[in-house]
């Protein structure tokens, strides 16, 4: 083979393995390229995971805090101040004594408890005359906010011809509780006047008086 020969020959072999080389380079860097998808990818799935998180509430587990109706689930006993207390006069014609329904309705914008007996007293130009319970069962009752619990005082007649004791007012007391409320009195005007110390006024267990009285 001649100088020049030789001389070409390996020249062409030189360009050729250059040119092998850089499509070995660019085959490299399209492979890089390409490795960079899945990291990208990875992100934005961090990036979601964030936002389905911040969607949960301050507790972590998707539910909001504080939703029940009443302090930690639990149903609070009715108060004095949140109960509207009202009396009418419930005596049915033919009953031998009278009757007098008092209505204990829940305004305090939750449902409250309640159970047995309030304390009555009716004021007499004599004094204070308290009450005396039936002995009927009394049940406990959650009352729902705007609802009312009716029970009955029930009271001998005077029929005696006489002034007898002069009945003035009522005062209602709800159960537990130590607040009163102070009632113009809607039944019969007087008592008969009886001997001995018990009362012969009868209060009865809440719903004793039945819805409406």
């Amino acid at each position: 083979m001649s100088g020049n020969r030789r001389k070409a020959f390996l020249v062409s072999a030189a360009l050729v393995g250059c040119t092998m080389l850089m499509t070995a380079c660019q085959d490299t860097n399209s492979g890089a390229s390409q490795g960079s998808s899945p990291a990208a990818s990875s992100d934005a799935s961090a990036a979601g995971g964030g936002k389905d998180s911040a969607a949960k509430g301050s507790d972590g587990q998707g539910t909001p805090a504080g939703t029940g109706s009443n302090e930690n689930g639990k149903i609070g006993k009715c108060r004095t101040d949140e109960l509207k207390v009202t009396a009418k006069d419930g005596t049915v014609t033919g009953d031998a004594d009278g009757t007098v329904a008092v209505e204990l309705k829940n305004g305090s914008g939750r449902d409250c408890a309640m159970s047995g007996y309030a304390g009555v007293d009716l004021k007499t130009n004599a004094g204070s005359l308290s009450a005396k319970r039936t002995g009927e069962k009394a049940d406990s009752i959650v009352l729902k906010d705007g609802k009312s619990v009716f029970f009955g005082v029930h009271y001998p007649v005077n029929t005696s011809g006489g002034s007898g004791v002069r009945i003035t007012g009522l005062v209602v007391t709800p159960p537990d509780e130590t607040k009163s409320v102070t009632l113009n009195w809607p039944g019969a005007g007087s008592l008969p006047v009886t001997q001995g110390t018990d009362s012969p006024v009868k209060v009865g267990p809440l719903g004793s008086a039945g819805q409406g009285g």
